[in-house]
């Protein structure tokens, strides 16, 4: 079973990746995804939404998938069903980012061994949000 790294990691790579893309990011302002892409961008880190059917949420271009992003990623953020995350693990890894977290309520034992194979730190279950204002303070 994957354990989530411990609070002093979790809290560098929130200090330390400031582009993020958002697989699932909604652009409706009553989903959770758009909240905390919100949140995110309100505290200085630079979103990419990663949408199929989205052209721009909160005023950053939306790409398709994320092989489809041009620039470097430090992070990728996922908003997808639990067993939707391995195949967006698998090409999360091929963008080398910092790391690969999966939002509250997701986890996906195969995706985690997909990262951590990588070298690529990995969070599951757990809100980014939610970590940034618990370890980095409002």
């Amino acid at each position: 079973m994957y354990n989530n790294p411990d609070d002093q990691t979790i809290k560098e790579l929130l200090n330390n990746c400031r582009t993020i893309a958002i697989v699932g990011l909604s652009d409706k302002p009553q989903r959770d995804s758009f909240k905390v892409a919100n949140y995110l961008q309100q505290h200085g880190y630079r979103i990419i939404p990663v949408h199929p059917r989205v052209t721009e949420v909160l005023g950053e271009k939306a790409y398709k998938t994320l092989a489809d992003i041009p620039d470097q990623i430090d992070l990728v953020n996922v908003f997808r069903k639990s067993e939707d995350t391995p195949p967006v693990v698998e090409q999360a890894v091929s963008l080398k980012p910092k790391a690969i977290w999966l939002q509250l309520g997701i986890a996906n034992e195969e995706a985690a061994q997909i990262a951590t194979r990588a070298g690529i730190t990995f969070v599951q279950d757990r809100c980014i949000k939610i970590e940034h204002a618990r370890l980095l303070g409002e």
